[in-house]
């Protein structure tokens, strides 16, 4: 059976609200979109040396302590913000996953910079790459219970501890 118009909608709708939430700091409600046995990971493919790199991974439990502490961490406080587009999203024949493939953009708008008199108020790409989810359907809300962000861009500089 085809997915329902209204199933791929609601797919769409927990990626852009998630990308709200982390744009405005709100990491627990974010973590509220999540099923329990959620894991999230950040990679980047290095062709010097032909293998993935990975920048983060862990499951609900460890990113929800990671989030706790960022507020103890000496940071770049300037605010990211996503443009996220949803490419494709394909519901199993069971109707109780789907998977989506997102076009994501990260911006940063500088506070400070390396000289804050001049790169202030500034916006820069700060990184290129998709998401790759995986949710649970269980006829509400789709909950996620896997986002890979599968990143092109290679350097992160600091403040790249925040969630992408």
């Amino acid at each position: 059976m085809p997915a329902s118009r209204d199933t791929i909608e609601s797919v769409k709708d927990a990626i852009y609200k998630s990308c709200l939430l982390l744009d405005d700091f709100k990491f627990k409600d974010w973590l509220e979109l999540c099923d329990s046995d959620f894991t999230y990971a950040i990679v980047a493919y290095s062709p010097e040396i032909r293998r993935d790199m990975t920048y983060f991974s862990g499951d609900r439990k460890q990113l929800a302590t990671m989030l706790d502490l960022l507020p103890k961490h000496n940071t770049d406080h300037s605010p990211l913000k996503r443009h996220a587009t949803v490419y494709d999203v394909a519901v199993d024949d069971s109707g109780k996953t789907a998977e989506a493939i997102t076009s994501v953009l990260i911006y940063q708008n500088m506070l400070d910079g390396i000289n804050s008199h001049i790169d202030a108020g500034e916006n820069r790409l700060f990184v290129v790459g998709r998401y790759l989810d995986t949710f649970r359907l269980n006829g509400g809300a789709p909950k996620f219970v896997r986002r890979h962000v599968r990143l092109e861009t290679r350097r992160l500089d600091k403040g790249s501890h925040w969630p992408l």
